[in-house]
This record gives C-alpha cells, structure tokens and sequence, in this order.
C-alpha cells in the first residue's frame, strides 16, 4: 500500500511524535509498503506546504497520523482526513476528541459504571483560587496529596504533585499554562498497570500482556523524565498478575474502548490500589510508538513483532 505517515505538530508532545513516526516509517518499509513521511513543524504548519501536503494525502492509499496531544490526537487531524475520504490508522473524531480530554473521558466510563481516579476539573477564575480548589477537594473526599495535571495532553507534561496549598497553588499555575481546564486527583497508592488494546482486519479486539511500571526511584513519580530521560525506570511485562485481576484489567480495558467508541489502538492506564479494584488514569488513543514505547513492548510479549503490529494497523484501517 501507500501509506502516509504524518508527525510532529504544534503540541509539546513534538519531539515524541516525531519518534514515533520515524520508527513507524521504517516498520511499514519493512513489511513492503511504499512510505512517504509527513511532517508537521512545531506551530502545526504543513513543512511540504498546504497544496502539496493535501496532493501527498489524496495519493494514500492509508494514513497514519502518530501525533501526540492536541491537534492530532483530539478529532482535529481525523476530521482533516474525513473531509479527504482517506483511510487513517487509530480512532475516529468522536473518539479522539474525547479520550485526550481527561474530563469528558471520566464522565464517559464513570457513566458506563467503570472505576476512576477520584479527581475534580478545575476552569476560568476558579484556577487562581487555590482555597476554593481545597474546598470543592474536600467535598469530594479527596485529601492531600493529589496530582495536578492539564485536562488536555500527555507524556506528563505540566503535571505535578502537590502535597499543600503553595504547591497546589503552584500546579495549578504550570498546568494552566498548557490547559484552561485543568484536573485534579487523589493520589492512589498502587501498582501502575497499563494495557494495549488492538483492533484486527476482521473486526476482533484482543488485548496484549499487561505492563507494569516501576518509575525511577529518584524521579517523584512517572513524570516525563522517568519516561524519556532515565536508565532507572523498569517496563515489566508480562506484568506478575493473579489470573483474576489479569481477567477483570482485559475486560475492562476492552470496556473502555468500547465506550469510548475507539478503533485501531488504545492503551488504557490503570492504577491498581490495595483493594485490587482497578481504577482507569486515562486512554492513549495513539500512544507513543517507538519500538522501545510501551504498547509494541506489549505486543511483543504476546508474539507480535513491532514491524507486524503496524502492518497490522494500516491492514486493519484499510478493511474499515
């Protein structure tokens, strides 16, 4: 096929974009596709221009667009390719739009009856209002220390932990910087658990050996450091699981893709407390995507090379 592999884009998840598509050209390469890489620079403009990026599209016969955050992971880029009527790999506009909006994500499974980190949305005035936050906090039954992190994003960018009301204060300021929406939640005290979700040419959705996180101990949690930067953060998969709680996270990391009306890929994150009642962090619709990023580690416990579970996408995008 002719695939087009787009990445890069104005969100601060940039450079991990451009990771990732680098590794997925080369996969689709190797499988035998013909392969253009298109690049979007950092205030989101087409590097190749307008007319000639659209011409680029129109010829594809499937796309993949691995951008990260806003603009490419939220509808915005999938409504793009609708309009052109091309077959892109990942979730439609609908989907995209509300997995990478932390808000509208809660509301849905928490509607559909699936645990949640407790958490508020915090917008407008009432982010400069750290005793109002408190308050709305504590009605919620939600007590120090909680994580602060943008409504919108990922890669952990702007998030913080705040453990009183200066450093709350703080954190909210720096998430607000990124989001005017902007989450608040409990920290829970757990395993980190992530499931990869996958979409097959048939129709089927099937869910990888799950992955454990085990962050750099000299990092104050899984932030961005201890993802891109440290030698000292472990991956383990197949994650040491009992047979029910390995059961009960595949269920409901399918749950999750269902309610949220997903396609081609998701990797779900949960936290998984004391009393073993796994509680969903958030969705990835298009999750980091180079060969050492956690969704191929995953499939690659299951058997599934990082150049066959990208054939398998662009197959999959094509038979839809």
């Amino acid at each position: 096929m002719k695939v087009v592999v787009i990445s890069g884009g104005a969100s601060p998840e940039h450079q991990v974009s451009l990771a990732s598509g680098r590794g997925i050209v080369k996969a689709a390469e190797l499988s035998g596709h013909s392969v253009v890489p298109l690049q979007l620079d950092p205030r989101g403009d087409w590097q190749d221009g307008n007319h000639e990026a659209i011409g680029i599209l129109q010829d594809a016969d499937v796309v993949v667009p691995a951008l990260h955050g806003e603009g490419g992971e939220d509808g915005v880029i999938q409504g793009f390719l609708e309009q052109l009527k091309i077959p892109y790999v990942g979730s439609g506009v609908a989907a995209s739009a509300v997995g990478l909006d932390k808000h509208l994500t809660k509301a849905v499974l928490t509607a559909h009856g699936i645990p949640v980190t407790p958490g508020i949305t915090v917008r407008g005035e009432d982010l400069k209002d750290t005793e109002s936050v408190v308050q709305r906090l504590k009605a919620a039954g939600i007590e120090f220390p909680v994580f602060v992190k943008p409504g919108n994003g990922g890669s952990s960018f702007g998030v913080a932990r705040a453990t009183d009301l200066p450093s709350l204060a703080a954190a909210l300021a720096v998430a607000a910087g990124l989001d005017p929406q902007v989450l608040v939640e409990q920290e829970i005290q757990g395993r980190e658990i992530d499931l990869a979700v996958m979409e097959f040419p048939d129709g089927r959705v099937d869910v990888a050996p799950a992955l454990e996180i085990h962050a750099d101990p000299e990092q104050p949690f899984f932030n961005a450091a201890a993802k891109y930067d440290s030698g000292a953060t472990r991956f383990v998969v197949p994650a040491p699981l009992s047979s029910a709680l390995a059961g009960r996270l595949r269920s409901t990391a399918i749950e999750v893709f269902a309610a949220l009306g997903c396609s081609g890929l998701a990797r779900v994150d949960f936290f998984v407390p004391a009393d073993g009642v796994p509680l969903v962090n958030e969705i990835n619709t298009f999750p980091g995507f180079t060969p050492a990023s956690q969704f191929p580690r995953m499939w690659a416990a299951a058997g599934m090379s990082y150049a066959e579970v990208v054939d398998n996408l662009l197959q999959t995008a094509a038979a839809r």
